[in-house]
This record gives C-alpha cells, sequence and structure tokens, in this order.
C-alpha cells in the first residue's frame, strides 16, 4: 500500500481558502483533531470522544446523522441527497437555520436499492438520475422541491437479486453511473461474484459498463473486465471517464516458480493481490476480470497483468487481450465514491486532484482501506500521482466504527463525507478567511454587497476596503455555476451590480476575483 510520507517533509507555509489560485501550492501536514459533534447528533459511535487526522489546519466535525449513508449529490440550491440502499430511499438534508441543526427528510422513499445520483442538465431541464439495482430513474428537479417530482423510468431490466437465472443472489448489485458532456449515460453492471464465467456470457455482460442515451435509449457495451465499479466520474471539462474498482479475493498465487506456492490461496499473497484499481476507462476497453489480474509488485503504475488461475491459468484468453490499469490502489480497500475536485472551492492546494472513499477491507489479515485519500492531477499526462492519506481515523482499538463511502463538494469548500456504518454524513472544513491573499499580499478585508436580501433591479457591492485594481464579479448558484454575465469592477469603490430581476427566489454566490485576492458571499433573493 502506498500511504504518502512526505505530507510531514513538504515545507513551507500555505494559504488555504476556496477559490484562490497560489502559483504553488504545498500540502500541508496531517494533525489529528477532535472530531466535533454536536450535542444532538451525539449518539452511538459519538457517546465517546473521537479523534481523526486531517491536514493542519482543517477541521472535521459531524454534519448529519443519515442511517446507511451511501452516495451523495448537492442540489442545486445548496442542500445535500444521500441514498440509502437498505430503507429504498433518498434523504434530503438541508441546511439548518440560524446556526441550527441540518434538517433531514424523505426525497423519495420506496425504492428497490437506491444507490449513485447524478444531477444532469439538458436545454433548461435540470435531472436527478437515481440508480435502482433494477432500473434507472430521472426526476425533474426544480430549486426548492422536497421531494422528488417527475419521475421517468429510462433503464429497466438491470440484473439484480431478483433476476432468475441467479436465485435471489447477487454479490454487488447496488448500480452506479454518471452522464458525460454530450448526454450519454454510463451504467455500471458489477459481477455476481468474487470470479466466474457466468457474468460474462450473461445479457447484459456484467463486471461492465454500458453506454445510453440520456434517454435510456441506444444501449451498447462500453468497457467490461471491471468487476465491481463503483465511483464513475468524468475528469471535469472532458468526456474521459475514471472509475474505481474493487478486484477479486482469494486469488491463487500465479505464477510457477521456485516458491512452490501455484495454485495455492496464500494469506500473504492474497492480503496484496490484486490491488483495487482507479482507472481511466476507454471505449472498448476490457479490464482483465475474470481472466486475469494486475500485478502490483513492481508499483501501483504501469502494472503487468497476471493470469487468472482460477479462470485462465492456460491464458487461453492471452493477457495481450486487456487494457492497461491506471492507478492501483492497496488490495482490498474497497474504494467506492471518487470526486474530481478540479472546478469546486476546495482549497486550491488540492484543486487539480481527486478525493476517493476507501470503505474498507472484510478479509485483509492486517485490515486496510477505512479512510479518505487524495491523488494529486498531473495536467499535462493527466493522470493521477501518488496517493495521500486526507482523512483518516475511522478505526480504534484495530476496530472501525465508521467506514466512509462517498464525498461531495460544496460551493463554500466543504467536502461532504459519508459513511454506512455509522449512519453519518461529516464536513471536513479549510481554515477560513474572509478574504484569500496571494503571498505578501497581506492582512484581509471583506466585501460586501447590500441590500441582502437583494432586491430586483441593482444592489450595491462595496469594495471600499479591496486594494485599487481590477476585479471581476460574477453570480454563481450553489454549485458553482455562472447564473449572470461576469462584470468587470473596480477595487476601492462602491460598484453597482445590476440585472438581479432575472434571478428567481433563492440563495446565490458572489465571487469577486482580482489577481491576489478572492472572496465569495453569499446572498438571497426573495
Amino acid at each position: 500500500m502506498i500511504i504518502s510520507t512526505q505530507w510531514g517533509r513538504l515545507a513551507g507555509a500555505l494559504l488555504l481558502a476556496a477559490l484562490t489560485r497560489p502559483a504553488l501550492a504545498q500540502l500541508p501536514a496531517p494533525a489529528t483533531v477532535a472530531l466535533t459533534v454536536p450535542a444532538g447528533l451525539a449518539n452511538a459511535p459519538f457517546q465517546q470522544a473521537r479523534t481523526m487526522q486531517v491536514p493542519a489546519g482543517f477541521g472535521i466535525a459531524v454534519y448529519a446523522r443519515v442511517p446507511g449513508a451511501r452516495f451523495l449529490a448537492l442540489t442545486p440550491d445548496g442542500s445535500l441527497l444521500v441514498s440509502q440502499p437498505g430503507a429504498g430511499k433518498v434523504a434530503l438534508v438541508r441546511p439548518g437555520s440560524a446556526g441550527g441543526l441540518p434538517t433531514v427528510t424523505d426525497f423519495v422513499t420506496g425504492l428497490r436499492n437506491p444507490h449513485d445520483l447524478v444531477f444532469h442538465t439538458i436545454g433548461s431541464t435540470t435531472y436527478l438520475y437515481v440508480a435502482e439495482s433494477h432500473q434507472i430513474n430521472r426526476y425533474v428537479y426544480q430549486a426548492g422541491d422536497l421531494t422528488a417530482q417527475g419521475r421517468q423510468i429510462v433503464i429497466t431490466g438491470l440484473p439484480d437479486a431478483s433476476t432468475p437465472e441467479l436465485n435471489g443472489t447477487y454479490g454487488h448489485q447496488l448500480k452506479n453511473l454518471a452522464l458525460d458532456g454530450n448526454h450519454k449515460l454510463y451504467v455500471s453492471i458489477a459481477s455476481t461474484c468474487n470470479v466466474c464465467l457466468s457474468d460474462t456470457q450473461s445479457d447484459p455482460k456484467r463486471a461492465a459498463i454500458y453506454q445510453y442515451d440520456a434517454d435510456g435509449t441506444n444501449r451498447r457495451l462500453f468497457a467490461q473486465g471491471l468487476r465491481n465499479a463503483e465511483g464513475l466520474a468524468f475528469v471535469p471539462g472532458t468526456n474521459t471517464l475514471w472509475v474505481t474498482v474493487n478486484s477479486r479475493d482469494n486469488t491463487p498465487y500465479p505464477k510457477q516458480d521456485n516458491t512452490g506456492q501455484y495454485g495455492q490461496v496464500i494469506p500473504a499473497y492474497v492480503d496484496n493481490h490484486p490491488p483495487d484499481l482507479f482507472t481511466k476507462v476507454v471505449d472498448g476497453g476490457n479490464y482483465g476480470w475474470p481472466f486475469a489480474n494486475p500485478n502490483p509488485d513492481a508499483g501501483f503504475d504501469n502494472m503487468p497483468y497476471d493470469l487468472d488461475y482460477d479462470m485462465n491459468r492456460t491464458g487461453a484468453v492471452p493477457l495481450s487481450t486487456f487494457t492497461p490499469i491506471s492507478k492501483g490502489i492497496q488490495a482490498h480497500s474497497a474504494a467506492l465514491g471518487l470526486t474530481f475536485l478540479q472546478g469546486t472551492a476546495f482549497p486550491a492546494a488540492y484543486a487539480s486532484g481527486a478525493v476517493v472513499a476507501l470503505h474498507g477491507s472484510w478479509n485483509r489479515t492486517t485490515p486496510t482501506g477505512y479512510k479518505v485519500v487524495y491523488f494529486p492531477w498531473d495536467a499535462a499526462t493527466q493522470t493521477p500521482g501518488a496517493q495521500a492519506d486526507l482523512v483518516t481515523g475511522f478505526t480504534s482499538g484495530g476496530s472501525a466504527w465508521g467506514r466512509p463511502v462517498d464525498t461531495a463538494v460544496d460551493p463554500q469548500g466543504r467536502l461532504f463525507i459519508s459513511d454506512d456504518q455509522s449512519g453519518t454524513i461529516y464536513q471536513l472544513s479549510a481554515p477560513t478567511t474572509p478574504l484569500a491573499a496571494a503571498p505578501g499580499a497581506g492582512g484581509s478585508a471583506p466585501v460586501r454587497l447590500y441590500p441582502n436580501p437583494a432586491p430586483d433591479g441593482v444592489a450595491t457591492l462595496d469594495l471600499t476596503a479591496l486594494p485599487p485594481g481590477r476585479y471581476t464579479a460574477t453570480v454563481l448558484d450553489l454549485l458553482g455555476r455562472a447564473v449572470l454575465p461576469a462584470e468587470a469592477v473596480a477595487g476601492g469603490t462602491p460598484a453597482q451590480l445590476a440585472g438581479l430581476e432575472q434571478l428567481g427566489r433563492g440563495a446565490y454566490l458572489l465571487r469577486v476575483q482580482g489577481e491576489q485576492v478572492s472572496q465569495v458571499v453569499r446572498f438571497v433573493r426573495q
């Protein structure tokens, strides 16, 4: 397992604030902090104090309790949706008023194992896609919706435990999905088993990703050999799909060498083989399962394949058949949710990177996973760098009290983390400053918009405390998307912000950005 030891050796100061873009960012060292637990949320496992490891200067707190919390999606108006497969529903978590606890209500109920949740806009319509184990739904979403509306079932007949040929058994029946910029829908259909041939012969194939049009038509096989692809996400600004994959268990030793272990299930070997995957998925790709497994012995990059002893020991399916894997993750980590940070308000030091939730092992001699990890992103090669811990501490005394599943970043730069074991949503918060200044700028100065709530027509943007210079003011929705054209403004003077009558009721963000400073102000239209 790669666990970065460089965090503690990275030197220099780091200004951490959402939307800042320093020329050279460095990651802070990890620090042990107390997990903040509001009094109303302090039932098990938080009846005792918990500590966690997060980047220095960050804080982590329990945000809400949602039993069986799995995958997350931020609504366009700033609330959080959480899937609850075991309860057959999706919860809506709305921010509390006046600093109070968030409100958790049912957004949609009566579903079969709802799992992944994705918002996608086509024309003027925003849809929420919800993956059930046997079908894919989409709902028409309007800002402020408290329950799901306008359900459309776009894909039916997906295999799950109810499929007759499976006799009520399906090891990985939960579905994950993603949509690209061309309105193509991608659905992961995971394997039914640890290792078997039947999944490669079924229709649809299992351990595969299928592509559809956004309305569920025109199904075609996109990629295969992905035993259990959980996190599906596109690199922001591209149509390049990446996934996390849970690889097989109890792999027999595949090499005919002088160890005499060929074909045996050796715990010391199984503990580290094959790795979980974090990989780019190409059209037509085949990623090995169940015929071959990537070998991490020389590192998690450019891994060669080994023949799978159980399914392909004679090499009937040649290793040349299989598509290279981009990156490995320690075997049995159970890599689940994947979030790219590009374009989010998470601190700039991490702005080019990805976050993966590792749910944790169930059968490794020494447990592994149970944490959230970060991969820096190489913009030139469009590949991830070495894995580094972002949030750890979900274990105590050799046992896990929490198991992370998915992450999401809100417009204020908080990273939400779901945990299905304890039924918790956490918020990881960066150091807070009203104004992010570049090195040497010094000080901080507030930007104000008044009146707030904002009226129709014109509001005043007070920039008198900013250094003189040129700035850009942009109105965003709570997912960070521009909803009005950007305006040029000048520091040191008040400015008039026009066109607010074009905005519907709700909360918005106003970003004021210059060469050295950036600030986000939240305001309301009533």
